[in-house]
């Protein structure tokens, strides 16, 4: 099993912070940082002292790191044309030596299109579309052979005489595709990516998912155990009652409510929940932190969870 930290600057946090949080990661032994990718607070953070840009974040953090992996989970399609993300992404796995991976989704936060200028799409089944095309933009555009050009003509986008630069290091780039689509999103995971992922689902649902994505792959003629599959929890853990109780009220949640749903407790709970999705399919879990500031957290996962996990 695979443990990453998954952070939410939208929330509030400045890329000081961030960069504590992945160093500190780094250090410890987990396998990689992921931030989300969004502009605009949820729920009653006020977002202060305002968002930072995912990916410019990760090219920074890609020159002051040098092993831990880093990422998005997930990359909103409708933020950038797809010739531009697959600049963005190469260069920052250039910067980083190879250690880029790209979650990427459809975009489902209206409200954050609206507060920045940002087209929406008429429809769920449009973003969809665009998504399916970017894809294919963008696997196609690395594959692309440095001698040739790259040209496509789609609904939404069109290439012509694409030099097809900069190349990403790594070929292929790993690419996360995942949610909550009992169709699609399978279909696409199956197609173009390494790595299918939901986010905080009950563990039933996850199981289904994760037998649905396999299917997929069969369909797609692809061998199902190509495809990794990962998980997104909610992390708030204490070494001892008390702290946990605190450290769930420091992230405004219920601690009943986080043991349910999350991988939240005792180290030993946090344990067996993740356990318990590996035994439904994950081969990763992202371990959402929502106090940038806690480090010890941090200290008490990496020596109290992750051992049992790996095996390291």
């Amino acid at each position: 099993m695979r443990v990453r930290i998954f952070v939410e600057p939208q929330q509030g946090a400045t890329y000081d912070q961030q960069l504590a949080v992945a160093l500190l990661a780094e250090q410890l032994g987990f396998d990689a940082f992921f931030r989300s990718d969004h502009y605009v607070a949820m729920g009653e953070s006020d977002g202060l002292p305002g968002p930072t840009d995912s990916w410019v974040t990760l090219g920074a953090l890609a020159r002051e790191t040098s092993t831990i992996r880093l990422g998005t989970l997930m990359t909103s399609a409708t933020f950038r044309h797809p010739g531009v993300l697959a600049i963005s992404v190469a260069q920052v796995d250039d910067m980083s030596g190879g250690r880029v991976e790209l979650g990427i989704g459809t975009g489902w936060f209206d409200t954050e299109h609206a507060a920045y200028g940002i087209p929406f799409g008429a429809s769920f089944g449009e973003r969809f579309d665009r998504l399916e095309e970017q894809l294919e933009i963008i696997t196609e555009m690395w594959a692309t052979p440095s001698d040739r050009r790259y040209s496509h003509a789609g609904e939404h986008y069109t290439l012509r005489d694409s030099p097809a630069l900069p190349k990403p290091i790594q070929q292929p780039l790993p690419i996360i595709v995942g949610g909550y689509g009992p169709k699609r999103t399978p279909r696409l995971a199956a197609l173009f990516a390494g790595e299918f992922n939901v986010p905080f689902p009950p563990l039933d649902y996850y199981r289904t998912a994760v037998a649905t994505v396999r299917q997929a792959c069969e369909s797609a003629g692809r061998d199902p155990a190509t495809m990794g599959c990962s998980v997104a929890l909610v992390s708030c853990c204490g070494e001892t009652e008390g702290v946990f109780q605190r450290r769930a009220a420091a992230i405004g949640r219920e601690p009943a409510e986080l043991r349910e749903h999350g991988a939240a407790g005792s180290p030993a709970e946090v344990v067996e929940q993740i356990r318990s999705f590996a035994g439904a399919g994950a081969d990763t879990v992202y371990l959402q932190i929502l106090d940038l500031d806690d480090v010890d957290q941090l200290r008490l996962i990496a020596a109290e969870v992750v051992p049992h996990l790996t095996g390291r």
